[in-house]
């Protein structure tokens, strides 16, 4: 037992937690835990500002299955880590979000820097705690962590009033957890699973669609498990990229409205849809009434507020992915005994959509942007942590660089949130230090978060930042042009006017390289990798470049916009490598 304040026994609970790396931005109502943190085991990373540090904190979860935590101040700290915690909660990313707030008889006096976090984050928030009395800081903590890596991950706000942060109270370690109102469904029910791998061996065309869960249930080895040894195609959500390998012949690579022709062809077609740890989001769907017209479907999440929220399940399992796939697996093994099934018609159908409809761009002409993101990939064997913005450099990195294990690919994916994956690279690197980390950015989305290139410098923090500069906020340009007349209003971004991205970089201290033709693009990548440091590669693409194949906002998934082109090794072998996957 040790006598202490609530700040030294928050830092310490951080620390019986494991926690080794914390995200913050000091201020006045969280000075006395940042004065505990001076001395403490647990390395403090500043950034330049507080939405920095919960995307950080994000890019380091979802790098290493941890749970990310963050620290700032009361007021416009605590709102401006709001839209981190919306993006949290929308992608099941698991955090603990510390916030200061002013002292317990000023709660509601309009004190300065006073703001309800608690009540602002309710609806993206998995659960809040506004500590009143530091006697409880070691239980809180503890039922923090357990809420926010356990069932559906997501975000956990800790609110802790200085007066509290200075409070004297016996530390005897973590506290218990006690939450008996929180017990999520982790085995699945047997005659569910069951009924599913009945389904399974009768379906003639069946179609895995995995999503974010299989990855956060740590499911991959029994998701291929289930495919392979079932002879079962593979596709795959934004969030749930990297959960099957990309690589393998049974990999449909991503579903939806940027996805593959041969996946959403597949879905159209299938007699089976098998979903797990995925939620059938409009991106996914397309018009809803037209999805999987044909498809008897299992559902399989740990959610049950997911299952038949957006289409009919017939086979509904709640539970873990991984225990559920694994007891499904066994029971697979049993019915299925000496026999084989490889739908032999159905394989040959689907291999026919890969050869006829690949993914493919004209290479002629200005620099491309897949191209771009192609070379990444090429240059680096396939093998870094990829995080990315949102817009059109997050849609050609998802259909351009193929992600083989999980956790390789790291996005924004239900918010959206431009801005996310420059501090999300810095907190996955901190995490995997070992890991080459790129964040292939846009020229909009990149200066939202561009003044955490201080942190990267400052924290020597080696992240490669590949930006895909067209001069447009990409993906509105995009819309305008398919769906507004071509009207760009409030689209351009003046290329070449501002602003220079070589010279921000050089101002932080960091490495910029400009890029402008196609034939300089190895080189730079190349340079990029060999410098110890931060580096921004500003490449400069075709303006006007689209992300196809695409299906037009409430139209069937096989309803696609975009020629039909062929990949550009096919067409340009010389620019193709020796395969190392």
């Amino acid at each position: 037992m040790a006598n202490m304040t609530g700040a030294q026994a928050l830092v310490r609970s951080l620390e019986d937690e494991g926690v080794d790396i914390l995200f913050g931005l000091p201020g006045g109502q969280i000075l006395p835990v940042f004065d505990v943190l001076y001395d403490s085991s647990i390395r403090t990373i500043l950034v330049r500002h507080e939405q920095g540090a919960i995307h950080a904190a994000e890019g380091y979860a979802r790098a290493t299955g941890k749970v990310g935590t963050c620290v700032v101040t009361s007021g416009p700290g605590a709102t401006n880590i709001v839209t981190g915690m919306a993006d949290a909660y929308m992608d099941s990313t698991p955090l603990v979000v510390i916030t200061g707030q002013v002292a317990t008889n000023m709660i509601g006096t309009d004190a300065f820097q006073e703001a309800d976090i608690t009540g602002i984050t309710l609806p993206v928030a998995k659960h809040s705690f506004l500590l009143k009395d530091a006697r409880n800081l070691p239980e809180v903590v503890a039922e923090a962590f357990q809420i926010a890596r356990t069932g559906r991950p997501g975000p956990v706000l800790i609110d802790m009033p200085v007066d509290v942060s200075r409070q004297e109270m016996n530390y005897e370690g973590l506290g218990e957890v006690r939450l008996p109102g929180y017990k999520p469904t982790l085995k699945g029910h047997k005659r569910q699973i069951q009924a599913a791998a009945r389904a399974i061996l009768a379906a003639r065309k069946p179609v895995i669609y995995a999503g974010g869960g299989v990855i956060s249930s740590g499911a991959s080895k029994e998701l291929a498990q289930l495919a392979r040894e079932n002879h079962l195609f593979v596709t795959h959500s934004l969030m749930g990229k990297g959960c099957f390998s990309e690589a393998d012949r049974l990999s449909l690579g991503m579903l939806g409205m940027h996805g593959t022709r041969y996946a959403n062809y597949s879905i159209c077609e299938a007699d089976l849809l098998i979903a797990i740890g995925a939620r059938f989001s409009d991106r996914i769907t397309g018009k809803l009434s037209e999805f999987a017209p044909h498809a008897t479907i299992i559902h399989i999440d740990i959610d049950p507020a997911e299952i038949g929220k957006n289409v009919n399940v017939a086979i509904p399992i709640v539970g873990d992915c991984r225990l559920v796939l694994k007891e499904l697996n066994e029971i697979l093994a049993n019915l299925r005994g000496n026999k084989s099934n490889p739908r032999t018609a159905w394989t040959a159908q689907v291999e026919e959509w890969k050869r006829k409809f690949p993914m493919g761009y004209e290479l002629e002409g200005k620099l491309k942007p897949q191209y771009v993101v192609e070379r990444i990939y090429y240059l680096t064997k396939g093998k870094a942590t990829i995080c990315t913005e949102v817009g059109q450099n997050q849609m050609w990195a998802a259909q351009y660089y193929k992600a083989t294990r999980p956790r390789q690919f790291i996005t924004s994916g239900g918010l959206g949130t431009m801005g996310f994956g420059f501090p999300a690279a810095i907190g996955a690197k901190l995490g995997r230090p070992k890991d080459v980390v790129f964040d292939i950015a846009g020229d909009g989305s990149i200066q939202m978060t561009i003044q955490e290139l201080a942190t990267a410098v400052i924290e020597k923090v080696p992240v490669k930042v590949a930006i895909l500069n067209n001069g447009y906020l990409g993906m509105v340009r995009q819309w305008q042009q398919l769906f507004y007349r071509k009207r760009y209003s409030s689209t351009s971004l003046e290329r070449g006017v501002s602003p220079d991205f070589v010279m921000i970089a050089e101002a932080y201290g960091a490495k910029g390289i400009r890029v402008t033709e196609t034939a300089q693009v190895d080189a730079a990548i190349k340079e990029a990798l060999a410098y110890d440091g931060p580096v921004f590669l500003d490449f400069h693409v075709e303006p006007e470049e689209n992300v196809y194949p695409m299906v037009a906002p409430g139209e069937p998934l096989s309803e696609m916009i975009g020629d039909i082109c062929y990949p550009v090794e096919q067409v340009h072998p010389e620019l193709a490598e020796e395969p190392f996957l």
